[in-house]
């Protein structure tokens, strides 16, 4: 399988999906997905102005030129990029839907955790979703851009995401191929115009299964789901 899918060319960017199981950043002399896009494209500069953990698929928006990344940075930094993301769990978590905020500090190993203090909290709303008995499909809505902070927040739920050998103890009870964390949807204003992708996961027999596409069936577009219209 390649290491991504072009989704979209723009004039100052690219949108494409990243495959799960590939390194954003280059490692032990392999190139990370941002060269290997390059040489795919035939480009000779890529910007990324976020990123996706080794272990996350879906959405990635990469500047064409710095104008464009500071222009999309911008955006970014001013929280008026909408990001929604998929993760299975084979546990129930300690609340069905709401908000999951709080400082997040480093830890032993390159892992984080969450903190109970506020002073500069990672915030990630969410829904949860019943897809059959031991199995629960996550909608995520970050309003911050934290590292691992979607992993962290679902394990701070007791709900560790399936496949996610860091922030899992023991690991999950279901045969795992692959981690269960998918970027969903993103949408985002350039040049004056909005734009907005969405793109199911393809990888993972738990995310293609029939039961967790009926389920986003009935979901429908992550943006429509009743989230707080103020943060």
């Amino acid at each position: 399988m390649s290491s991504f899918d072009l989704i979209d060319t723009q004039p100052g960017f690219i949108v494409i999906t990243k495959s799960a199981g590939v390194s954003f950043h280059s490692q032990e002399g392999e190139p990370g997905l941002v060269p290997q896009v390059e040489e795919a494209l035939g480009l000779a500069k890529l910007y990324p102005v976020h990123r996706l953990d080794k272990m996350t698929s879906g959405l990635l928006l990469l500047a064409r030129d710095p104008e464009s990344a500071e222009r999309i940075n911008l955006e970014f930094r001013h929280r008026r990029v909408e990001k929604h993301y998929l993760a299975l769990s084979d546990r129930k978590p300690s609340k069905k839907q709401g908000l999951v905020s709080g400082d997040m500090e480093k830890g032993r190993r390159g892992s984080w955790k969450l903190l109970k203090t506020q002073l500069n909290p990672a915030r990630t709303r969410f829904f949860s979703f019943s897809v059959k008995p031991g199995l629960r499909l996550f909608v995520l809505k970050p309003t911050t851009g934290r590292s691992h902070q979607l992993r962290v927040m679902m394990k701070s739920l007791g709900a560790p995401i399936i496949g996610d050998n860091r922030y899992y103890p023991g690991g999950s009870e279901v045969e795992t191929d692959r981690g269960y964390l998918h970027a969903y949807a993103l949408s985002f204003e350039f040049s004056g115009q909005r734009y907005c992708y969405q793109s199911l996961p393809t990888q993972g027999a738990l995310f293609v299964s029939d039961q967790v596409k009926q389920q986003l069936a009935t979901i429908g577009a992550p943006a429509a789901l009743p989230w707080p219209v103020a943060e």
